[in-house]
């Protein structure tokens, strides 16, 4: 099963479900941290690192002696990345998407295949958890490709649990896609509650079902359990604003590690998921406490 935990919005709590319903399920678990511009997963796991991997993008390089300024290149790149002008043929690396239609159509096959450096991939391990992040590669614009290839890693034999980006663009959306439920986490607050709808309306058009966490519950206003309400979302977990929880968090040490009923809790959230993933619109078990009393 996969298990994509998002937002819509930044500081939320992804990193700390994420983690901590990692940690809870203890073995046959994967932890992929696809939050590839600033991944921080690995500051609470502490993996061993064993292996690193530089990746690359594939992008056009043209041999201007074969090239015959046709323009078909240009003509066929939506993202204009490559473009004829005059007797100069002109490649804009950071806007390629690497669709490959440029040295497909070329008729001289001039244009072929070059590599610029997205960022880097590393893979450990932390008791019990495979942990896989990407690093993106400082000014690098282009995360989506980054982001499929730390998801090429999932094994289907354990559970994976993706730790999305924040916000709803393209990002979120290669790290929610293909996942069997979504786990948005949210906060009690306008920005919590706007955000949030945009991330929902991204799964829906995806056909994910999907779940709610919300962190800091004892703050804000009651709207976001309203819109749940309304939505016929089911609230899976409530974190209280706890001081306790916030110098665990600060000193990069685990939840379930620091307040141990909070071991149960985590389970019960998972065993819960696992029951709306297997029977869409099940009636939770009440009897699982994966709420915050």
């Amino acid at each position: 099963m996969i298990i994509s935990i998002a937002s819509g919005k930044g500081g939320t709590g992804k990193t700390t479900v994420a983690t901590n319903l990692a940690r809870s399920i203890g073995s046959n678990v994967q932890l992929l941290d696809c939050d590839v511009e600033e991944p921080n997963a690995h500051l609470f796991i502490n993996p061993s690192f064993e292996e690193t991997e530089t990746v690359f993008m594939p992008v056009p390089e043209v041999d201007e002696e074969k090239c015959t300024w046709c323009g078909k290149c240009g003509e066929i790149c939506q993202f204009k990345a490559i473009a004829v002008v005059n007797e100069n043929i002109l490649v804009f690396e950071e806007l390629c998407h690497s669709c490959g239609g440029c040295w497909e159509v070329c008729p001289e096959g001039a244009v072929t295949q070059s590599g610029r450096e997205l960022g880097v991939i590393q893979k450990g391990h932390s008791i019990g958890i495979e942990f896989i992040h990407g690093k993106l590669r400082v000014g690098e614009a282009m995360s989506p490709p980054l982001i499929k290839k730390v998801r090429s890693y999932q094994n289907p034999e354990k559970l994976s649990i993706i730790d999305a980006p924040p916000g709803a663009a393209c990002p979120v959306i290669a790290s929610m896609k293909d996942a069997d439920f979504v786990l948005l986490v949210t906060e009690p607050t306008p920005f919590g509650l706007f955000d949030l709808k945009l991330a929902v309306g991204a799964a829906q058009m995806m056909n994910i079902p999907l779940g709610l966490v919300i962190n800091r519950s004892d703050l804000g206003d009651d709207n976001v359990r309203q819109y749940a309400h309304q939505m016929g979302l089911p609230i899976l977990m409530e974190i209280p604003f706890d001081r306790k929880i916030a110098e665990a968090y600060s000193q990069g040490e685990m939840l379930v590690d620091v307040m141990p009923e909070w071991n149960d809790r985590f389970q019960g959230l998972y065993y819960n998921i696992e029951k709306l993933v297997k029977q869409p619109g099940t009636i939770l078990d009440a009897g699982i406490d994966c709420h915050k009393r």
